[in-house]
């Protein structure tokens, strides 16, 4: 029905998270439309993903070795908070509730034992300033057991391990919460 290359270009868009083959048509359709200045700088940053690492500290997105946060001194070196994907650092750093140091886990422990950097985060625990411990895992089933999970793990370090507080419903993700349920979760947190 679509010329090859625009097929392609649906096929890959529809292959992304949360973008069905109708939505995909759409945004082909909407760049089809575009100047080819537009395109060339949506190429541009597209291609540009390669230059993006991850942080060798807190595994957050980069440009360099160390993220931003990761580089910033004036965040408190003595708390960390643990977070299950990239994406749920955002709303926490929007509700200026957290001034702590970050790190980021890939995943949850039932989906991605391999992948995650939990021994990374012992070894960073172990040999840092580190006094504080707060488990920032969404309130799903995988969430409550990565975080009892790590509760379980980390209880051989002479840390506090707290949790956020369940003023985000069960099921949700911090991912797509509202920066005053976000600010009372972490003012309220519980020790685990």
């Amino acid at each position: 029905m679509y010329p090859k290359a625009f097929q392609q270009l649906i096929d890959h868009f529809s292959s992304l998270p949360s973008i069905g083959p109708k939505m995909a048509e759409r945004l082909v359709l909407y760049l089809f439309k575009q100047s080819p200045e537009k395109l060339d700088e949506f190429a541009k940053s597209l291609n540009a993903i390669h230059e993006i690492k991850t942080c060798q500290q807190c595994f957050n997105i980069s440009q360099n070795n160390l993220c931003h946060i990761c580089l910033d001194k004036n965040r408190d070196q003595t708390k960390i908070c643990i977070i299950e994907e990239p994406l749920d650092l955002i709303p926490i750093e929007r509700s200026q509730a957290y001034d702590g140091l970050y790190h980021v886990l890939g995943g949850t422990v039932e989906k991605n034992n391999d992948s995650l950097t939990i021994n990374e985060l012992l070894n960073y625990v172990e040999n840092s300033e580190i006094k504080e411990v707060i488990i920032a895992t969404n309130f799903t089933t995988e969430g409550d057991l990565t975080a009892m999970h790590l509760k379980r793990i980390l209880n051989e370090f002479d840390v506090n391990v707290s949790r956020l507080a369940r003023g985000l419903a069960t099921g949700s993700d911090i991912e797509y919460a509202d920066d005053m349920t976000l600010q009372s979760s972490l003012k309220n947190r519980e020790r685990m």
